[in-house]
């Protein structure tokens, strides 16, 4: 069976480049098919990978130009990505993917972790909720657009894969499919430890991006005076620590032991956004550290709240999204005293090794379906 994986784009370090690192240990010949590779940008594991790439590849030098050209530029590159000659395609998917040229031999699967974000849910985007007038008119004509390009794109799709019952009823309506198997993203427990002595700091772990709420943060923290390491980049970078207290620390670039050790030595994880999933609350669950989360999203799935016993708990969730619901659920954790070991013992059941079988298992069973036919 040869196999192809293609994911939307390999320049940065995220979730969705993590899922892509493990689909190769479940198919560790496959070929790797992607828009663009950043090799400074994202894990360093992918040095040893050999990444076929689009011809936007020659213009696409960081994210920021990648996002610029995507539309339609990144689109049309997409699109002349010949997948051809493999009896699985394996697609790692939220914008592009799922545009290259497959032939008809194959079978595809289409992991999709959550419809494209712009197309299908633009108001998680500063850019368009601060648009107006002709800005919004553009905006709403491109959007409608994409909607159209990126349906048709996904019925090219003989199986779909989601993360959580959330994404995958996200996956229905967005595309019209009915059946959807789940497989929840992996957390690598080996890259992970439990800490005897944590310190005296909360931590996040995130894109720094509208979205992801990072903002709601700083400003509990400004308030409480509680010390907050926050760990990552993105556009909202500047922006947020411009705002933020001396009791708040910014860092990015670290190593894969630096963050280990953060995550072994904090307090609790802040975990502010509604995330389509959210694989750094299994991360500080790895390390036996409980999460502080907005209680929506794929933390629901992924996490057993508080709700009395703190030792057969993973989180605290808040309520609302405001600063005055997480000091609550600040103010309570303070309170309580949790089970390292039984937080990382439920970690461990998301570890790669649950992900590599479950998705060998059904893949490996859908195309001997195909065989027999």
């Amino acid at each position: 069976m040869r196999i192809a994986i293609v994911h939307d784009e390999l320049m940065r370090r995220g979730g969705a480049e993590q899922v892509v690192m493990t689909m190769l240990k479940a198919f560790p010949s496959a070929d790797v098919f992607t828009l663009a590779y950043n090799p400074e940008g994202t894990y360093p594991e992918y040095r040893d990978v050999d990444i076929k790439t689009s011809k936007l590849q020659f213009l696409s030098k960081s994210v920021k130009w990648m996002q610029r050209l995507f539309f339609p530029f990144g689109i049309i590159a997409m699109k002349n990505v010949k997948v051809h000659n493999y009896d699985v395609v394996l697609i790692s998917n939220t914008h592009c993917a799922k545009y290259v040229n497959i032939d008809d031999r194959a079978k595809v699967f289409i992991y999709t972790y959550t419809p494209f974000r712009l197309a299908w849910n633009p108001s998680s985007y500063s850019q368009y909720t601060e648009s107006k007038g002709l800005s919004r008119f553009v905006f709403d004509k491109v959007i409608s657009l994409l909607k159209k390009i990126d349906k048709k794109a996904a019925q090219r799709g003989d199986y779909f894969i989601g993360m959580t019952k959330e994404t995958a009823q996200r996956i229905r309506d967005a595309y019209g499919v009915k059946d959807i198997k789940i497989i929840p993203p992996d957390v690598k427990t080996r890259n992970f430890h439990v800490s005897d002595k944590p310190k005296d700091y909360y931590l996040l772990v995130s894109r720094l991006e509208y979205y992801k709420k990072a903002d709601l943060a700083i400003e509990a923290f400004n308030e409480r005076g509680a010390k907050l390491i926050v760990v990552g980049n993105g556009t909202k970078e500047a922006e947020l620590k411009a705002m933020a207290n001396e009791n708040i620390e910014f860092k990015k670039g670290l190593s894969a032991k630096e963050l280990m050790e953060l995550y072994a030595n904090c307090k609790a994880l802040i975990f502010p956004q509604h995330e389509d999933y959210g694989i750094t609350p299994l991360e500080a669950n790895a390390s036996g550290r409980p999460v502080i989360a907005y209680g929506m999203g794929g933390v629901l799935e992924t996490m057993i709240p508080y709700e009395g016993i703190a030792n057969k708990a993973t989180a605290i969730f808040f309520k609302d999204q405001t600063k005055e619901s997480l000091l609550e659920a600040i103010g309570l954790f303070e309170t309580l005293d949790f089970n390292s070991n039984f937080i990382r013992a439920h970690a461990e059941k998301f570890d790669e090794t649950v992900f590599v079988a479950e998705l060998r298992k059904f893949i490996n069973e859908k195309y001997q379906l195909k065989s027999i036919y």
